[in-house]
């Protein structure tokens, strides 16, 4: 009896051994497939060519605004190549651009823009590729900057435009982190996409501020009152996220920046925008930090 009650103790501990292993194992599998997942980036990069980069209009002792976008810029790629330096390069399947919105009517700007159309997949990574893709970036954007400066013929940036009719089509796939860099002073103006709906319209300018009265310190009262702010471009964006960088008020008006991001920050909240951030001009070297922890922190 005794050995008959030993045996059934001891097959008692190997199922009871067994089980846990299993559940052991299923653990350690759940997690290591948690840890490998890694997210494909679809980053694109929006650049307002306007003549707030003139250097006759707008100029800038400390630092040109042309100067501070190649800045952003340079973050924005440094962000996303070590991204790819983090996958193994099975998993890599990401891609980063550059949109102008007019194009420009040189054509070597837009002969420039293709080159920083860049898709790297398990085929094409190499660390030749991937040690190139910040020094590519720098390189083209100043050309870009560079002759549209030279050519002085600043048409405007019709960003509203861009976010009605494109922003889905080119900046967002399906599956990706979809992450769209806007560089501009956070005016909108472009003549021929210029409407208005009651106190809705499809740009700002200092002189619309000044005009709906938004240069006093009750502005806040009446933006949300009299329904001032941006006609929406979409309805649902809720798989982009939206970084916003330069933002330059006019020093008129003290509460012209104040006014500047509550246009924006109705517009990408109706819009459905997953996450935005919007950022004052400032030097590239205070703006790193804010650039890739935006672009690389967990989502």
């Amino acid at each position: 009896m005794n050995n008959l009650i030993k045996t059934f103790v001891l097959l008692l501990v190997l199922v009871s051994a067994f089980s846990c292993k299993q559940d052991s194992d299923t653990t350690h599998e759940e997690i290591l497939s948690k840890n490998t997942v890694t997210e494909n980036y679809n980053i694109s990069i929006l650049l307002d060519l306007s003549d707030r980069i003139s250097l006759q209009k707008n100029p800038n002792p400390t630092m040109e605004y042309y100067q501070r976008d190649l800045g952003y810029i340079k973050w924005v790629s440094e962000a996303f190549t070590q991204h790819l330096k983090s996958k193994r390069i099975r998993q890599i399947k990401d891609k980063m651009q550059l949109f102008f919105n007019p194009e420009p009517q040189d054509p070597e700007i837009n002969s420039i823009s293709q080159k920083l159309k860049i898709t790297i997949d398990k085929n094409n990574a190499s660390k030749e590729l991937l040690n190139s893709i910040n020094s590519n970036y720098a390189l083209q954007t100043s050309k870009i900057y560079n002759s549209a400066i030279k050519d002085n013929n600043f048409i405007g940036s019709d960003i509203w435009s861009f976010f009605d009719s494109k922003v889905k089509d080119q900046c967002i796939e399906n599956g990706d982190r979809n992450i769209l860099v806007i560089l501009t002073d956070g005016y909108m103006y472009y003549e021929s996409t210029k409407m208005k709906e009651g106190n809705r319209t499809s740009f700002i300018t200092p002189e619309l501020i000044k005009k709906n009265s938004l240069n006093t310190k009750d502005w806040e009262e009446k933006v949300q009152n009299g329904d001032f702010g941006f006609i929406k471009a979409n309805d649902n964006l809720s798989n982009l996220e939206v970084l916003v960088l330069g933002i330059n008020p006019s020093r008129a008006n003290p509460y012209e920046e104040k006014v500047i991001k509550a246009y924006w920050t109705k517009w990408f909240t109706e819009m459905k925008v997953k996450r935005f951030e919007i950022k004052n001009a400032d030097l590239p070297s205070n703006m790193e930090k804010i650039i890739k922890n935006f672009i690389l922190e967990k989502q």
